[in-house]
């Protein structure tokens, strides 16, 4: 009797590589000509991500740079999420967060969208912030993962314990 094959979608961060984006942003900040003198800076806020400049237009250009270091470290700017630019006192400033876990909402979206679009011996079940999918058909498990990285979603999915 073959047994149950399955799989388990996660959104996750490699937090390493998210600090070394930010370093680099940082970095890169600090030597560039257009940057000096206008206050501008990157750093870890807590759990969040704290970009300061004198203008909206410079916060948004070092943001700008941090989403280019996220992409260059593999990591999906669907797993960013930033604020507009705050005036605070003389600076502006933006409160960014790495999203991490498929919230219940999303989790519940990409379950009914397995039991509508995908093949019918598939079953998924929510466990906390991830879904695992189960199927006897390992074909069909692959499907599954085709359908959902076709799908354009607000999370960044990953696909584990294959097995």
């Amino acid at each position: 009797m073959a047994s149950d094959s399955s799989f388990d979608i996660v959104s996750k961060i490699d937090r390493q590589e998210a600090d070394n984006a930010l370093n680099q942003a940082r970095k890169e900040v600090e030597q560039r000509y257009d940057f000096k003198g206008t206050g501008a800076s990157i750093e870890w806020s807590g759990e969040s991500i704290l970009i300061k400049a004198n203008s909206d237009e410079r916060a948004k250009a070092v943001l700008d740079v941090f989403q280019s270091k996220l992409i260059k470290r593999g990591i999906s700017l669907k797993s960013l999420d930033s604020g507009e630019p705050q005036p605070s006192g003389k600076e502006f400033r933006i409160v960014s967060t790495l999203k991490e876990g498929i919230s219940s909402e999303d989790a519940k979206k990409i379950s009914k969208m397995i039991r509508d679009e995908g093949p019918k011996s598939v079953k998924a079940q929510i466990q906390g912030d991830e879904l695992r999918v189960q199927s006897k058909s390992r074909d069909d498990l692959q499907e599954v993962q085709r359908m959902l990285k076709a799908a354009d979603l607000d999370v960044d999915l990953q696909f584990v314990n294959y097995r």
